[in-house]
């Protein structure tokens, strides 16, 4: 099979092309004969060496890309849930592989597209950002019916499904901040109520408090969240795309605002927590299905890979990137 392969830690240049060996499938999991990987943040640190330090996470030799949508190839043992040729997508899975011609994934992270309609760039582009938004937004937020909710970096294919699963979970006013002007136009699909930079959004919002941020960017901008944070308000951490580090809180500084951080990591809780994944993606299918969530998707052949890494590294990036195999 034809993959892109990181045999060291370095720049968009290690990404090279191998044929290797197909993979098949041990009790519990499928292979796909893949046709869309997503490209994401995540596969950039994978490839520089950002997350070298953990131990439970692959190594080089690797094959990056945690999302893959394609059609069923193989079933293994114990599989009794997809036939072969059904079109499906998968959740983040932190085995990687989707950079590849064929994808080695367990079922129980693995969701159904067949009579769905949805097109398979959009289904592997929004599905699992958007699975990751229902499952942070309801059992880590508990986003209760008519509370507001704030989206850092919202032009982002992490946090751009966070908008269209807050509005399906009632939420009465969802507002979005980007890094530049320039940016605020990458948004207008999206449906929000207000846009505002970055670096002034507490000026913007004059005051108007809300009661969830979403926040996978870290730094400064998480720092500032907590000005605008209502009574009880919640600070969702679901990433760290900024490259300057926290500044530190204390636990008083929380405890005097009756306010709370929550952290929420998708790949390791799904890893221990399978059986969560396929209820919390088909709660979201329909969104795809019925056009409420729509992202900007940007497709390149898998042999551009390295490009699709220096495009995200240069924020370039209106939306998502994906390789088509």
């Amino acid at each position: 099979m034809h993959a892109m392969v990181i045999n060291e830690f370095g720049g968009p240049q290690v990404l090279t092309e191998t044929e290797l060996p197909v993979p098949r499938p041990g009790r519990g999991q499928i292979s796909i004969d893949t046709t869309h990987a997503a490209v994401g943040l995540v596969d950039v640190f994978f490839r520089r060496g950002d997350l070298a330090g953990r131990p439970d996470l692959p190594q080089p030799p690797l094959v990056p890309g945690l999302e893959v949508a394609g059609t069923v190839r193989e079933v293994g043992e114990g599989v009794h849930d997809f036939q072969v040729g059904e079109p499906v997508v998968t959740l983040s899975q932190i085995s990687l592989g989707g950079y590849a011609s064929v994808t080695l994934a367990q079922a129980a992270m693995t969701v159904s597209l067949k009579g769905s309609g949805v097109d398979p760039a959009q289904a592997v582009a929004a599905l699992p950002n958007a699975t990751t938004a229902y499952l942070a937004l309801t059992r880590v937020a508990h986003l209760q019916e008519g509370e507001s909710v704030l989206v850092h970096g919202v032009a982002g294919g992490l946090a751009a499904p966070f908008v269209a699963v807050a509005r399906s979970l009632g939420a009465s006013r969802v507002i979005g901040t980007v890094s530049s002007q320039a940016r605020i136009k990458d948004t207008e699909h999206l449906g929000l109520d207000q846009v505002f930079t970055s670096d002034r959004f507490v000026q913007d919002l004059d005051g108007r408090l809300v009661d969830v941020v979403v926040d996978p960017v870290g730094g400064e901008v998480r720092t500032a969240s907590l000005d605008v944070l209502a009574p009880l308000g919640r600070i969702l951490l679901v990433g760290h795309a900024a490259r300057t580090p926290d500044i530190p809180l204390t636990g008083d500084d929380l405890w005097h605002r009756s306010a709370g951080m929550l952290g929420f990591e998708v790949g390791s809780y799904l890893h221990a927590n399978p059986d969560a994944a396929r209820p919390a993606a088909e709660k979201v299918v329909d969104l795809l299905a019925g056009g409420r969530l729509t992202l900007r998707v940007d497709e390149l052949p898998m042999s551009e890979a390295a490009e699709a890494h220096r495009r995200l590294e240069a924020r370039e990036v209106p939306g998502r990137l994906v390789l088509t195999i």
